[in-house]
């Protein structure tokens, strides 16, 4: 599958995408959502790929925010329209994606873009990353799920400021806060990724799984997380995985999953 927008390398069992629009600073843009709606689609169904890490080409920009000259002129049906699909193809896509999707942030993360990470399941970031939704000051607020997950990840309080000063936050406050789990060098941004992705790649795809499902629905206000939880353990019981992981751990060797 070819693409304009993206890169996708494959280094089974993990697979690095990369938004590579470097001179609009990896901007989203319609066509490029739809791009990276279809490249995840299918690395979730490649079953030789475990784990997905997503950044930014070059060092300035992880994505600098969304293509503003694409909409606009947009109405408010348009306006509408354009953050109800940008969430369905992309940003709930991957919140909800049955493999674990790592943000690698190099540079800034603005508007759609650090929506985007914040999709992610987690976030590292290298020493130059900038974070922020600076929406407001074009008149606008976030639309991608900004305005949900950030005061999930943050609190309340800083989102609130966060969105309405429309500032940016260097990646010693954006750890303080929890938005990301590490820092690192520039040049070492990838490969720290890659080498979590590997250490979760060993363990239970089929677990890992239904970890993702049970930890998304206690923030989901019309579902009981614990009830999720219960229902998602026991069906690990029945799976392959299962079979391997507690047969291995008895005969005290690694385990080799399936994923099934």
């Amino acid at each position: 599958m070819e693409f304009k927008n993206i890169l996708v390398d494959l280094e089974e069992p993990l697979a690095v995408v990369t938004i590579n629009r470097p001179k609009k600073l990896n901007a989203l843009n319609t066509a490029t959502i739809k791009e990276l709606h279809l490249a995840l689609k299918a690395l979730e169904k490649n079953i030789q790929i475990r784990v997905i890490i997503i950044t930014g080409s070059e060092e300035k920009a992880f994505v600098a925010g969304a293509d503003i000259s694409e909409f606009s002129n947009f109405s408010v049906k348009q306006g509408g329209q354009l953050a109800a699909q940008g969430q369905e193809l992309l940003f709930s896509f991957i919140e909800n994606l049955d493999k674990p999707v790592i943000a690698a942030i190099n540079g800034f993360a603005l508007g759609g873009g650090l929506e985007l990470a914040m999709a992610c399941h987690f976030r590292v970031a290298s020493h130059n990353a900038r974070m922020g939704l600076p929406e407001v000051s074009l008149g606008v607020i976030p639309g991608y799920g900004g305005t949900q997950r950030l005061p999930q990840l943050i609190g309340r309080g800083r989102a609130m400021e966060l969105i309405m000063t429309a500032g940016m936050i260097d990646v010693e406050r954006a750890i303080e806060f929890g938005l990301v789990n590490h820092v690192t060098a520039s040049e070492e941004l990838l490969e720290f990724c890659k080498n979590i992705a590997k250490k979760i790649a060993k363990n239970s795809p089929v677990a890992i799984s239904q970890a993702i499902k049970a930890i998304n629905a206690g923030f989901k206000n019309d579902v009981n997380g614990y009830d999720v939880e219960i229902k998602a353990f026991g069906e690990c019981f029945g799976t392959d995985d299962f079979k391997e992981g507690t047969t291995a751990f008895l005969e005290k060797r690694k385990a080799s999953f399936p994923g099934e």
